[in-house]
């Protein structure tokens, strides 16, 4: 829905009684529908993906699935806002969810029988729902509820999303506690198993959606989607919004924030045993929650206005940052002269699990505050949309090529950890070049203009003010490490 506006046709003053709501088409349900689907679909992915490699004893094939998934999902972020304006939210769902238990029976049958072609084809399924997921969830999220609850559906939905890695972890966990699973190697099949059956549900709950028109909001009003006159005209606007001067400067920026796929995934490999590999994507969620829930209390501080909060946070993620990058290299270097392969008994466990941690609390750092930056570049959700669309698709094939680049088994892992530095230290200027120049749009829209709008028979494009697109921007990215999905 990247060009579409939701607009709320507010109740005639001394209307007669609000007429009695159906359950399943009330924005509460609607709700728990979009957030199951988060929660099964590509919150177990993100489960997986948290175990390093997939669960898998080598990285190097499940690299270069996960390379096709996030180069096709590029492409699906960026233009399946379109596709789902023409064929329907619901349906957009349910083919945003069908992809994933097919990426997980790929890993099933590499683990289990060594095949390696059908993980692909996986992987080109996932790709393709991965991207119409993140095309549909947005529109749903934002625009289903009424416009002083959006903060509170979407933290519904955001909840459901963060609590999907968690359960999958603890069924990772449970299922490779055992003295068998110390030593470096695979999980077992099993988990594949549970994980395929629990995301077949996802395709059929997503078409428990109600389509926006019968959409029934607690104040009464409608959802009313305005499309765009012509798939070309769709494009043209975010061709529009393509070529702005901030949005190009915050490209490297974009890319920096997830290209280190070297540590979720070689790096656990290589040092660490299945266990010790399943404790660390259990407990790693925590840790991002933290982080996520510091960046988001700052940048939702009413004491200090949006353009400070924003000034110190671009601080407080670069310092995050440099800490955690300077702690990987020394950590890495000692591995690459003395490779370990610890369990979650051993000594030095702590010393490594720390450097993943690290990078995962400075990444979502980073995450919360890049979605509240460009949440904050802008007053409409359509605009906003689509933003936050160009972010999530340069962040996929940034995510693409990390992934291919982590198919070989470089020296120490060197090369992806020195381009990852390296594209962190050359974002720095240009985004704080946009951070210097930025001024946060604050327009407040009072109810009686929308009235007004309305009653002149106008279909205007919502304002958002700025609580509400600080919630929006602070709840889109408090997932964890399920923004990697």
């Amino acid at each position: 829905m990247s060009t579409s506006s939701v607009v709320a046709d507010l109740p005639a003053a001394g209307a007669a009684k609000l007429p009695k709501r159906t359950w399943y088409h009330t924005t509460l349900f609607n709700a728990f529908v979009i957030g199951g689907v988060g929660f099964i679909a590509p919150g177990l992915w993100n489960a997986m993906s948290n175990l390093g490699a997939g669960g898998a004893q080598e990285p190097y094939l499940v690299n270069a699935a996960n390379a096709l998934v996030f180069g096709i999902m590029g492409f699906l972020c960026l233009f399946g806002a379109p596709l789902a304006n023409r064929i329907g939210l619901s349906w957009t769902l349910f083919l945003g969810a069908i992809g994933y238990p097919v990426y997980s029976a790929g890993l099933y049958t590499n683990n289990r029988y060594g095949n390696e072609w059908f993980v692909l084809v996986g992987a080109v399924a996932c790709g393709f729902s991965a991207g119409l997921f993140w095309a549909s969830e947005g529109a749903i999220a934002l625009g289903y509820p009424e416009p002083g609850k959006r903060g509170r559906y979407m933290n519904i939905w955001l909840w459901f999303r963060t609590g999907g890695p968690l359960v999958g972890g603890a069924i990772v966990l449970g299922m490779n506690n055992d003295a068998h699973a110390k030593a470096k190697g695979k999980v077992g099949y099993e988990v594949y198993l549970v994980f395929i059956a629990i995301q077949c549900i996802a395709a059929p709950l997503a078409l428990a959606l109600s389509p926006p028109e019968k959409v029934q909001r607690a104040d009464g009003s409608k959802v009313i989607i305005k499309i765009e006159s012509s798939f070309a005209a769709e494009c043209k606007a975010l061709w529009t919004a393509c070529k702005r001067k901030d949005i190009l400067l915050l490209l490297p920026i974009f890319w920096a924030a997830y290209f280190n796929q070297y540590g979720s995934s070689n790096f656990q490999t290589y040092y660490f045993g299945v266990r010790a590999r399943a404790l660390i994507g259990f407990v790693s969620n925590f840790g991002t929650l933290l982080s996520s829930q510091l960046m988001s209390t700052l940048l939702d501080y009413k004491g200090l206005p949006v353009k400070r909060r924003i000034n110190i946070g671009f601080w407080y993620v670069v310092v995050l940052h440099i800490i955690a990058w300077t702690y990987g290299w020394v950590i890495q270097e000692k591995y690459t002269r003395n490779p370990p392969a610890y369990d979650w008994e051993d000594k030095g466990f702590v010393e490594g699990f720390f450097v993943l941690l690290l990078w995962d609390f400075a990444r979502q750092a980073l995450q919360n505050w890049l979605y509240y930056l460009v949440a904050s570049m802008t007053d409409n959700i359509s605009e906003l949309t689509r933003f936050s669309g160009i972010l999530r698709g340069q962040e996929s094939f940034a995510q693409a090529v990390s992934f291919g680049l982590n198919t070989k088994k470089w020296v120490g892992g060197r090369v992806p950890l020195a381009v990852n530095t390296i594209l962190l230290g050359l974002a720095v200027y240009p985004t704080w070049l946009v951070v210097r120049n930025h001024v946060p749009v604050e327009q407040d829209t009072k109810p009686s203009s929308a009235d007004t709008h309305l009653e002149d028979g106008l279909a205007s494009t919502t304002i958002l003010d700025c609580d509400e697109k600080e919630k929006f921007a602070v709840g889109k990215t408090s997932v964890g490490r399920d923004a990697a999905m």
